[in-house]
């Protein structure tokens, strides 16, 4: 954890904020009394898999057009 005075965090922010680390902490202070604590973001990971990676897992147990019937009316022509 790092300590910053509020005048050292003004002239530098930009800096300061991309040359943080996962799991730093930057503590911003005025008077020696903390004014803030900065620390990164967490990048969000997308739950979502990737195309193809579900293959194999759906089986199709009729090779017929029957149970599309009920789908005609949205058929393409």
């Amino acid at each position: 954890m790092a300590t910053i005075t509020i005048e050292e965090a003004q002239a530098t922010l930009a800096d300061l904020i991309h040359n943080l680390e996962p799991g730093d902490e930057l503590i911003i202070t005025e008077n020696n009394i903390p004014l803030a604590k900065i620390i990164p973001q967490i990048p969000v990971v997308s739950k979502r898999p990737g195309p193809g990676l579900c293959k194999g897992m759906i089986t199709i147990n009729a090779e017929d057009d029957d149970h599309l019937q009920d789908f005609g009316e949205y058929k393409m022509m």
